[in-house]
């Protein structure tokens, strides 16, 4: 996989990947830095806010100066959910994608219907519409990490969830891999790796080549993020967690 490609990986897995599980503080808001093979190329962040009975979790992703004179990385992916309806963080309801990578865009939505077993794809940019027939429990490919988090996580294992990626309907696996103590912005901490075993088209072409660093407590932080490139491996580091109040 190319430097390019493993950017833009790190820059939307971690916005798949950030946040705390669900007993802890909502909103909150966590922020990343970007860097390859020690040299900074972006940032990211993630919120987590809730309105009555509605979750709604909102990131960005954002090359830095000097990446963006050649590959300008502008992200933004929008989830919202029934709060009070299936596990953490609830019934899917409405996903949106909406990306700039190079010269590359994309604006994607999906609209679950749970309760007649059918999500609707919409491509805004290309007219693109498919029905497709779901379980009562797919998520999207966004908040199917939160949903993995929430589980109790045994090094060996291999947790599964029902998720809709783009266009296609499947089940997929999460690696449990090791334990590993490493520093953070909290100082040294225990972590639980993990390795989401996604094999779709553009930023997951590395066929679970990606590995998350997990806090190992309750609160479930992801402080590190991290995929292999052609050169050297890019890596997204927590570098701000804002607590609500």
């Amino acid at each position: 996989m190319g430097f390019i490609n493993g950017v833009t990986m790190v820059l939307v897995l971690v916005m798949l990947a950030t946040q705390a599980v669900a007993d802890s503080k909502v909103p909150e808001k966590l922020v990343y830095e970007l860097s390859w093979t020690g040299i900074s190329v972006g940032t990211a962040s993630q919120e987590i806010t809730e309105d009555g009975t509605t979750r709604k979790i909102v990131s960005t992703a954002r090359s830095n100066d000097w990446l963006s004179t050649f590959f300008p990385v502008e992200d933004r992916i929008e989830s919202s959910y029934d709060r009070n309806r299936g596990p953490f963080p609830g019934l899917a309801r409405h996903y949106r994608l909406k990306t700039r990578e190079g010269s590359r865009q994309r604006d994607r939505e999906i609209f679950f219907e749970q309760e007649r077993g059918v999500a609707h794809y919409r491509d805004n940019l290309k007219g693109d519409k498919v029905d497709i027939p779901i379980p009562v429990d797919t998520i999207d490919v966004y908040g199917s990490f939160y949903y993995i988090r929430y589980l109790p996580l045994e090094v060996g294992k291999s947790p599964t969830v029902n998720i809709l990626d783009s266009k296609r309907q499947r089940r997929i696996a999460v690696r449990v891999l090791r334990k590993e103590r490493i520093k953070t912005v909290f100082g040294e901490v225990n972590t639980i790796v993990i390795q989401p075993m996604v094999a779709s088209e553009g930023v997951f072409e590395g066929k679970g080549t990606v590995h998350i660093w997990l806090t190992d407590d309750e609160r479930r932080i992801p402080v590190r993020a991290r995929t292999k490139v052609t050169v050297g491996s890019v890596t997204a580091t927590l570098v701000e967690r804002i607590p609500g109040k």
